[in-house]
């Protein structure tokens, strides 16, 4: 795909992620039943089953109106099933049946009711920013729902390619018009289930979930293209008691990206966040926390995923006020290359980093990281670097096992610290060594393996490379310099 134009009106199949341009009203077809374990609960959902449970009311789309045709515009039938079926009660279900195409602009969801995309049902976003009117941020939005589903086994495309003015050879990317909207804008929601689903094309943001509680989101595919900007994954904005497993996704820009974005309402702080046996692509970030980290972010743990592709593979990036403690990443596979430059990443296998966006403000605190069992092949190093008034505090390495390569045709030789303060150079020139930890209190190092691949270029450094470091430990370590015969594979000043 690098550097590939765009393709026009070329059909293809929604599966086919590398894809450049594909004609923006296909969508993938992959009916799929996942198994389900039982949906977060709260005590008072529990007390609730032992009274009669009503049988569930479907709300079918189409009696209200809905074509699916994929040419009219269903909003306002949609939406009248989606009103009627939360005045109905809890246990509504809006369907719709599968088959069918629904174009739509935003629709505003409800509490106490599943919206249910049947079979291979396809929703469609409206090209038109007229049908996003108010806030219609999203296609699919809420405001303090509680007990909403999102679940089935159909589809909803973005239509990025309308949404999108010229493509650039050079940063092999899109450029996106004034107004895109994201997939889903999901609001301070409640005992929120997402699952099963697939979507895809987005024009921006993926699934957003801005100051959401008890969130189980299980089972969904995601497909956007990979030069599409903004098009993010799953973004747990502000979240708590969330869960995220079984989705497998491809994405341009980050593809789970944890933040505490600038509010103008208190959301609270992200905390007690799993995500477990996810596959993820992306030309950015793989698992990441950050960029937007203006609240406090804790307890949060992806396991067992593999980062198939990716310009960075774990990755935390401290930008703002905000403190981060008490993360972890274990069991993680990962694949980390170059991208085009103006894409974030390159390359680096683990990027835990902090620094300031904005000249002179302040940064929180970035402690308590542990990183356990994560192996893989990357164009890039693991990176630990904080900066020397605020460095990383207390981290673990456990079991990081990194070959690093090269297989790109994109230069390296250069740490990418990006996103940083204007006069700070987003890309710095520096040697590659497996391992560099700079600016860090209380680092141990544990069973940790530094090789290189078969590719090895000039700019290959040591194994390990340690600068301004305080109460450093290293045990059982194992690695040479690229070039042993006159490198030292540990470097420590």
């Amino acid at each position: 795909m690098r550097g590939q134009q765009p393709l026009g009106d070329s059909r293809i199949t929604l599966c086919h992620p590398y894809s450049a341009a594909e004609e923006p009203r296909s969508a993938c077809q992959e009916p799929r039943l996942l198994d389900r374990r039982r949906f977060l609960t709260t005590a008072s959902s529990a007390a609730g089953a032992f009274f009669f449970r009503a049988p569930q009311r479907d709300f079918d789309v189409q009696r209200f109106g809905a074509k699916g045709d994929g040419v009219t515009l269903d909003t306002a039938a949609i939406q009248a099933a989606i009103d009627a079926a939360a005045a109905a009660g809890s246990g509504a279900r809006v369907l719709l049946r599968g088959g069918s195409r629904y174009l739509t602009g935003s629709l505003r969801l409800k509490s106490n009711i599943d919206f249910h995309l049947a079979d291979d049902a396809t929703l469609i976003a409206c090209p038109d920013p007229g049908a996003y009117p108010g806030d219609g941020s999203g296609i699919l939005m809420a405001d303090g729902a509680v007990g909403l589903k999102i679940t089935g086994t159909g589809h909803i495309d973005g239509n990025a390619m309308r949404f999108m003015t010229t493509y650039s050879t050079t940063d092999e990317r899109w450029e996106p018009m004034r107004f895109r909207p994201r997939m889903f804008s999901l609001r301070a929601c409640k005992d929120l289930e997402v699952s099963g689903i697939s979507f895809g094309h987005a024009p921006n943001w993926g699934l957003h979930l801005l100051g959401c509680e008890r969130v189980l989101v299980d089972g969904v595919t995601i497909r956007n293209y990979i030069n599409v900007p903004n098009c993010d994954g799953i973004d747990p904005d502000h979240c708590r008691d969330v869960e995220i497993r079984n989705c497998d996704i491809v994405s341009a820009d980050d593809a789970i990206v944890i933040k505490t974005s600038d509010q103008t309402i208190d959301y609270g702080p992200a905390r007690n966040i799993v995500v477990k046996d996810c596959r993820v692509t992306s030309r950015d970030s793989g698992l990441k926390i950050g960029t937007e980290t203006f609240g406090d972010i804790s307890k949060v743990r992806f396991e067992r995923c593999v980062v198939v592709s990716a310009g960075r593979g774990p990755t935390i990036t401290h930008r703002q006020r905000g403190n981060i403690s008490d993360i972890e990443f274990n069991d993680i596979q990962v694949t980390a290359e170059h991208h085009a430059a103006r894409w974030w990443g390159w390359g680096e296998a683990i990027c835990i980093s902090v620094r300031t966006r904005v000249a002179h403000a302040t940064v929180g605190t970035l402690s308590d990281v542990r990183l356990r069992n994560i192996r893989g092949r990357a164009e890039n190093s693991v990176r630990i670097d904080g900066t020397p008034d605020n460095p990383v505090r207390n981290v673990l390495l456990d079991k990081v096992d990194i070959t690093i390569d090269k297989w790109t045709s994109y230069p390296g030789g250069k740490f990418d610290n990006r996103p940083t303060a204007a006069g700070d150079p987003g890309l710095e020139p520096h040697d590659t060594p497996v391992f560099s930890i700079r600016n860090a209190d209380n680092v141990l190092m544990k069973d940790c393996t530094a090789a290189w691949g078969e590719n090895r270029q000039s700019y290959f450094g040591p194994a390990l490379e340690v600068e301004n470091v305080k109460g450093f430990r290293n045990e059982h370590f194992t690695g040479e310099a690229a070039y042993p015969d006159r490198q030292k594979a540990v470097v420590m000043s």
